[in-house]
């Protein structure tokens, strides 16, 4: 039974389906007031082959939460690279770009690269180093927009509406103001949001783009990783574009396939196939259509030898590369890990850099670690709390983090957790430094039983009067780290009271209080 051409329309409105369906996603995972984020906005991932295959290397057990990878697994077995032209969101933005990018060539072709950046994924993240976040296409995307596109949109729409208030009349003031609370509950976040690494992350997504100068769907031909392994799967499947080769007297599939998909042979190649149904209507013949078929002979996975070793090499020489870097023994006690954090070596192999946990941060206080604690640990999430505090209530981070990384949590066992350990800076803290009288760290402090307390000390005070001052310390056993008192402590600059990362309070001497 022959396919209509009518399925490249069914094609288009399933990419527009899944787009706004990400997009939709992608505003929930946000506070809107509650505690509670009822939609699985972490879907993508979860369906992600590629997750599923690099968690479960690194962390050598399989990730309960990633089943739904095995719908696309299953999808691309039996109807070939269909996610990537119908459903995957990265996929439909570039060929959306399409429109308004014409490439200056087409004749780049390297299909192989897919395949090399997919080896060394897997076999970096077998010898536990994780360097998904880097290729990920769900990676980039996601964290793109969510350290760089989102920020910039809420900027300049709030910035467009707050000078109409300001400066324009009070008629179209009260005209705009309607049209801002939609965009404020459909469009804009939260909050203003800052990152660090905004702009590497800009850089990197918006390169992905760029790319289609050199041909259509370059990054999804070349280069994706993900599209590399479904690619390796879709080979076992039954469905296949008809006739297998290019008809002599026309080349119009062959040269406008916007996959390269025929070889220099002039043979179909089904892994590179994406199943966007164009041949459909450029077949002058009408011959051109797509059915189950009996499996027949494939030629061979379009990579030599040589790039295989490369592939290999590169793998086994990044995990290599970060154990022995000196950044690796280093402690870092700035390093506070979110709520729910794994311990540091499962939480490496498991976090695949998305970004979702800093999206949904209530004070914008989980940001992006860059080099500090080498390549392995780049874009994955630490608490800075002088620009933000862990709200001691909210757990929405451990809600939307896809692979496990951070572990779901309810507020009890949130209340319990600890991030890390704040102590007293005796050069910087008000009380200890200038014997003045202070009490904002302990008043902010939210466990229970308040982890910062006083002991009543009669002193002199820099003029050389007598006072009575509270001057406080820190009961270990009742910080859990969450950073609102350094964060809220009124000493311009560096904090005097600051938050460490867990197992680093014994380094600090003299000059110090616990």
């Amino acid at each position: 039974m022959k396919i209509k051409p009518y399925l490249k329309q069914l094609r288009r409105l399933s990419q527009v389906v899944c787009l706004l369906i990400f997009l939709f996603l992608f505003r929930q995972t946000d506070y809107s007031g509650s505690d509670i984020i009822p939609y699985a906005v972490n879907i993508l991932f979860r369906l992600d082959p590629l997750v599923l295959a690099t968690v479960t290397l690194a962390k050598k057990t399989f990730v309960t939460l990633l089943w739904p990878s095995f719908i696309i697994i299953g999808l691309t077995v039996l109807l070939g690279r269909v996610f990537c032209s119908w459903i995957c969101p990265l996929g439909t933005m570039i060929d959306l770009s399409g429109r308004f990018i014409k490439p200056v060539t087409n004749r780049i072709r390297l299909s192989w690269l897919k395949y090399v950046v997919l080896m060394v994924v897997l076999i970096s993240a077998g010898f536990g180093v994780q360097i998904l976040g880097f290729a990920d296409p769900f990676s980039l995307l996601v964290r793109g927009m969510v350290f760089s596109i989102d920020p910039m949109i809420n900027y300049l729409v709030s910035l467009f509406f707050d000078s109409i208030y300001i400066s324009g009349p009070a008629w179209l003031s009260g005209m705009t103001e309607p049209v801002y609370d939609v965009f404020k509950v459909f469009l804009l976040p939260y909050k203003q949001s800052f990152f660090f690494l905004s702009f590497v992350s800009f850089f990197l997504l918006v390169s992905i783009f760029i790319l289609e100068f050199f041909g259509k769907r370059f990054w999804c031909r070349n280069l994706c990783p993900l599209g590399g392994l479904l690619a390796l799967m879709s080979r076992i499947s039954f469905f296949k574009r008809i006739p297998v080769k290019a008809c002599r007297h026309c080349d119009l599939c062959e040269t406008r396939c916007r996959m390269k998909a025929f070889d220099k042979d002039r043979y179909f190649m089904g892994e590179e196939c994406t199943l966007c149904m164009d041949c459909l209507e450029f077949c002058p013949e009408a011959i051109t259509t797509f059915r189950f078929a009996p499996g027949k002979s494939k030629p061979p996975v379009d990579i030599n030898r040589r790039q295989l070793m490369a592939a290999g090499i590169a793998g086994l020489a990044l995990p290599v590369l970060c154990r022995t870097s000196a950044v690796s023994k280093t402690t870092d006690d700035a390093l506070i890990r979110p709520p729910g954090a794994l311990d540091e070596k499962d939480f490496l192999a498991t976090c695949v850099r998305c970004g979702e946990c800093m999206k949904v941060c209530i004070n914008t206080a989980l940001q992006p670690v860059f080099l500090e604690k080498g390549f392995e640990a780049m874009f994955t999430p630490k608490l800075v709390p002088r620009l933000g505090y862990c709200e001691f209530n909210c757990t929405l981070c451990s809600q939307v983090c896809p692979t496990g990384a951070l572990e779901k949590m309810e507020k009890k066992q949130k209340h319990a957790f600890v991030m890390g350990n704040a102590w007293f800076d005796k050069n910087r803290c008000l009380v200890y430094a200038q014997k003045k009288s202070c009490i904002v760290c302990e008043e902010h402090c939210p466990t229970h039983d308040k982890a910062i307390k006083f002991n009543e000390i009669n002193t002199m005070d820099q003029s050389g009067n007598s006072v009575l001052l509270k001057q406080p310390y820190v009961v270990a056993a009742l910080c859990i780290g969450c950073g609102i008192c350094e964060y809220i402590c009124p000493v311009q600059g560096s904090a005097g009271i600051r938050v460490a990362g867990k197992g680093d309070n014994e380094k600090y001497g003299a000059g110090y209080a616990l």
